[in-house]
């Protein structure tokens, strides 16, 4: 068998050589009806990456005219989400009266703290023509003393994300601070979110971070003796220089992501929480429908999964 063939952390262990990669991770890729969602965290070999707990990669896909996504409005706690489009468009509704259409460039930070409620859907006007989507979405788990925060909505339009050049590199430092510029996107603990496209031949030196990943989007990537494939999370370990460069054997897009530990994290279906019983007890309030619910989407929601 050949070494590209093996299981990815298998390969990683077998080259001996993996230098900064602690271990690489494959994403579990889930087809719900032509849409594929590729979801690296959380897995068995990494539950979370500083406070990253959930990272979603959705797509690309290809919609006929009327069809689309459709996610009915339900619940969060303990979380903030962080939705960003590469193409297409979501319709972002939550209990909050809030409604934004997220576009590529945007980023789109929901505040779960003690409890929201939210869907997820396109305009008629874009559900009405054939589209693509393609967008990552990810969850930061909250500072126990931010769990149960007042929950809020913020929306950054891509001419609030500081882009720059590293190196020749388009990079976008979507939240934290990093090479000399800093997000206005709020964070609740050092936290970084990092998307670059390198063109083949191009190399980038990583920011520093307690904990960091790098996930590839699009293309492949050389970290020290080690590959990164499409659609593949490599795991740094912690505590190496922070000198770390990935180079890019083809176009590619990825994301680094980052930051400090909050502390482990109970995660059952949308709801986070450092505390067990809380989780149970929002499991119940949905169940019995005390939680806010979403203007003009009373009626619908999605039950709780037994």
């Amino acid at each position: 068998m050949s070494t590209t063939s093996k299981n990815p952390i298998e390969r990683c262990e077998a080259s001996q050589a993996c230098g900064a990669i602690d271990r690489i991770i494959h994403p579990r890729d889930k087809d719900l009806g032509g849409f594929s969602v590729r979801r690296a965290l959380p897995t068995i070999q990494a539950r979370m990456v500083g406070p990253w707990i959930f990272f979603d990669h959705m797509g690309p896909a290809d919609f006929a005219a009327g069809d689309g996504i459709d996610v009915r409005p339900h619940p969060h706690i303990g979380i903030a989400t962080v939705t960003y489009l590469f193409e297409g468009e979501i319709l972002h509704r939550d209990s909050l009266g809030s409604e934004a259409v997220i576009r590529p460039g945007d980023i789109n930070l929901m505040v779960a703290g003690r409890g929201i409620v939210h869907s997820e859907r396109e305009r008629a006007a874009t559900r009405g023509q054939p589209h693509r989507l393609h967008a990552l979405q990810l969850w930061l788990a909250l500072p126990q003393d931010d769990e149960e925060t007042e929950p809020a909505f913020h929306h950054y339009p891509t001419a609030d994300i500081p882009a720059l050049k590293v190196d020749g590199v388009a990079v976008r430092v979507m939240m934290g601070q990093a090479y000399g510029v800093h997000s206005p996107v709020r964070t609740f603990a050092d936290t970084l979110y990092i998307e670059a496209e390198l063109k083949a031949g191009q190399q980038l030196t990583l920011p520093a971070a307690r904990e960091r990943a790098v996930y590839v989007a699009q293309g492949r990537l050389q970290a020290q003796d080690s590959v990164i494939e499409q659609y593949e999370m490599a795991i740094l370990q912690a505590g190496v220089s922070d000198e770390i460069v990935v180079q890019a054997s083809q176009d590619t897009r990825l994301a680094i992501i980052g930051g400090e530990p909050v502390g482990p994290r109970y995660i059952e279906w949308n709801f986070v929480s450092s505390r067990k019983a809380r989780i149970e007890q929002a499991k119940a309030d949905w169940t019995q429908g005390r939680f806010p619910k979403v203007a003009g989407d009373e009626d619908d929601f999605i039950p709780l999964p037994r």
